[in-house]
Order: C-alpha cells, then sequence, then structure tokens
C-alpha cells in the first residue's frame, strides 16, 4: 500500500470546473482507494492505494472524474518519496519565505534547461526560477499573482506536452506531511 497525493490543475478557480471535495473523495473511495482526505478546495487529494503506479493511478482518475463530472482535468499523482524528496531539494530558503513567495510547478515529465532558453533570468530579478525532478521552483517576492516570470513560465510553447500544476510552499509542505507513513 502506497499513499499519492493527486494534484488535479484548474478545479474551482473563477467557477469554472466546479468538483466538490466531498465528491472527489467518494469518486477516489469508488475507484477502490483507502484513507482517502483532500486539502483545500484547489484540487489537491491523498489517498492509499494498494496496485497501480502515479501515471496508471493519474490516468484512472482523470477518466473517472472526466466521465463523472463531464469535463476533462489534467491530474498528477506522485508519493511521499517524490514530494519529500522536491521539498528537501528546494534550492530557495524556505524557511525564510512566505509561502506566497515560493511555488513548485509540478510536470508530467521531465524538463530540459533548453525548454526555457528564450527566458532571460535577468530581466525578472528578483524574481527567479530552478528546475527540479520534474519540477520548477519559482521565487516571486511579490506573489504569484503579480509575477510577471510566472506569466513567462506558463506561457503554452513552454509548457506544450506536458500537464504542469503549480503549489504554493504551504502546500507543498502539507502534501509531504499528508503523505508521510503514518500520516
Amino acid at each position: 500500500m502506497t499513499t499519492y497525493a493527486a494534484l488535479l490543475r484548474g478545479i474551482n478557480v473563477g467557477g469554472n470546473k466546479k468538483l466538490p471535495m466531498a465528491d472527489l473523495r467518494t469518486l477516489l473511495t469508488g475507484l477502490g482507494h483507502s484513507g482517502v482526505r483532500t486539502h483545500l478546495q484547489s484540487g489537491q487529494a491523498v489517498f492509499t492505494a494498494g496496485r497501480g503506479d502515479a501515471e496508471s493511478l493519474a490516468a484512472e482518475l482523470t477518466r473517472a472524474i472526466e466521465e463523472r463530472f463531464g469535463f476533462l482535468v489534467d491530474v498528477l499523482v506522485r508519493d511521499h518519496g517524490y514530494l519529500s524528496a522536491v521539498a528537501a531539494a528546494c534550492p530557495f530558503p524556505a524557511a525564510e519565505l512566505e509561502a506566497k513567495q515560493l511555488h513548485v510547478t509540478y510536470f508530467s515529465a521531465p524538463v530540459t534547461p533548453d525548454r526555457f532558453a528564450d527566458i532571460d533570468p535577468a530581466a525578472h530579478l528578483p524574481e527567479e526560477f530552478r528546475l527540479g525532478d520534474r519540477c520548477l521552483y519559482l521565487y516571486a517576492p511579490d506573489g504569484l499573482g503579480r509575477s510577471k516570470l510566472a506569466e513567462a513560465l506558463a506561457r503554452p510553447r513552454i509548457t506544450k506536452g506536458l500537464i504542469a500544476t503549480s503549489r504554493n510552499w504551504n502546500t507543498v509542505a502539507k502534501l509531504v506531511e499528508l503523505t508521510a507513513p503514518g500520516a
């Protein structure tokens, strides 16, 4: 049995793709998963699965959401080991920053620096980004909503062919905690 976090992209934002967390919990339980919990209203669920891997579980949940709710939602599924490693590898001083200043964008596949070659880091200072294992760390001192660098990083030509979904540092840390063995 492995505990996973499901990261859903773009639900319950601006009135679009309404997916109540109680319904998501019911759906995951109906798929045979146990220990189902949700975190916040913006698309994080934690569950324990005795079968499958992260990719097959994400595909299963994507299909189930579309069948049940009638819309397509991108889903990433990650286990505790991965989530913990991402948090530990953060190149920015997370403990010294406000959660709104530090974000992680999780990707469905590895990304290489050439994907970001058109972005001039110096033009966006003091904002900065660093690549990690299927993720990108973003330091945005004024928050994500005001970040010009976040805007540049989210352009379709950069994320083409990937599922990408971002979480602030509080959520990153909470998902590590919620997926920990015995949590």
